[in-house]
């Protein structure tokens, strides 16, 4: 298949570089809409975004030298993972967790070499993808919250919270916010018609955050919603379209409210509600509570060079980390722990100096 490469094309062919392109938006396109099914293991999305990653290099994908210093910080993060689990590799957990954790840093790496080439057009179908995802998974654990057909709450509910096709609300929830911001774009810009169909989207997808009742997702997506249309305002070409961001977000503000208040006339809703909302839980304070684990953990990580290696932090506390960064110090040593903060700042400064450069 190597010999279909774009590149190698001849230009007489563009029959053949057209289908090829729609062979591969159609892949993104998939691989977007299976993220949202992941009750099942392997998942859907594992298995087409493999597929996904096979048909792409086999087609021209070429790794480029912007994408080094990624894959340098992907490698030593992993690298770090394994190194600190060699002692534990009898156990088939463990090899599963190192590998599924060298898995999703292929993929990182593929959605940015892919996404480098034909942006626009890539971007659209991944986005198309996503919110289609994001709409099915979200309508199950809305009619499974609401007990619309029977059956349907015990496979698409968790502990009375709406968890979709995913294994756990919390999870559900996390996912759900990049297909509500780019559904909160096309509210704030398309044309009238399609602005009213996203706006509907959105709301689907709002509400099933709001029953995942995942308090980190709340905030993720209030926080997540401010910064989007502050940079949408600020990177704005036109007054007119800077009132339009104004006057939408104000009558979203609105509409979101009167939700929650008809939603919260409901006791069962109600109820939830008033548990969640709290800024702490019983398993969240005292010495060996969430954040109290945090802070024995990280002083800890600060004894242990060399970690204590993947879901190991279970058998010195009464639960996980439920932090990336600590996890990362507890399974990779102060080489991961050093390495995944490293990623994670220089990809956010790279996206703060990228995000006023004007594309098409």
């Amino acid at each position: 298949m190597a010999s279909l490469a774009a590149a190698d094309l001849p230009l007489s062919a563009p029959a053949t570089r057209s289908t090829l392109a729609a062979i591969q938006r159609a892949l993104i396109w998939l691989v977007g809409a299976c993220g949202a099914v992941v009750l099942i293991e392997p998942s859907p999305y594992e298995i087409v975004t493999l597929a996904a990653i096979v048909f792409f290099f086999a087609t021209g994908l070429r790794l480029q030298p912007v994408f080094v210093p990624l894959l340098f910080l992907l490698v030593v993060v992993n690298g770090g993972y394994t190194v600190c689990s060699a002692l534990l590799l009898d156990r088939p957990e463990i090899v599963n967790w190192i590998l599924t954790s060298w898995y999703l840093a292929a993929t990182a790496l593929f959605f940015a070499m892919t996404l480098s080439e034909n942006t626009e057009s890539r971007l659209e179908a991944l986005r198309r993808g996503l919110i289609a995802g994001a709409v099915i998974t979200s309508l199950a654990g809305i009619l499974g919250y609401f007990r619309v057909l029977p059956g349907m709450h015990d496979l698409f509910t968790l502990y009375g919270r709406a968890r979709g096709a995913f294994k756990d609300p919390n999870v559900l929830a996390a996912f759900l916010i990049l297909p509500a911001m780019f559904s909160l774009q096309t509210v704030m810009t398309a044309p009238f018609w399609k602005s009213v169909r996203s706006a509907i989207v959105l709301g689907i997808i709002g509400l099933a955050i709001l029953l995942a009742f995942s308090r980190a997702s709340w905030g993720l997506l209030v926080g997540c919603s401010v910064s989007t249309l502050t940079l949408m305002y600020l990177t704005s070409p036109s007054p007119a379209q800077r009132l339009r961001i104004v006057a939408m977000a104000i009558a979203a503000i609105a509409a979101a409210a009167l939700l929650v208040a008809v939603l919260l006339s409901l006791d069962s809703v109600a109820d939830l509600f008033k548990e969640r909302a709290t800024l702490t839980q019983s398993y969240d304070s005292g010495r060996f509570g969430r954040f109290g684990r945090h802070i024995l953990g990280f002083q800890m990580a600060l004894d242990l060079p060399m970690g204590i290696g993947p879901l190991q932090f279970s058998k010195f506390f009464p639960e996980d980390t439920h932090n990336s960064f600590l996890n990362a110090f507890m399974s990779g040593g102060w080489i991961s722990g050093i390495a995944l903060p490293a990623l994670i700042v220089i990809t956010v400064a790279m996206g703060c100096r990228l995000i006023f450069v004007r594309v098409p």
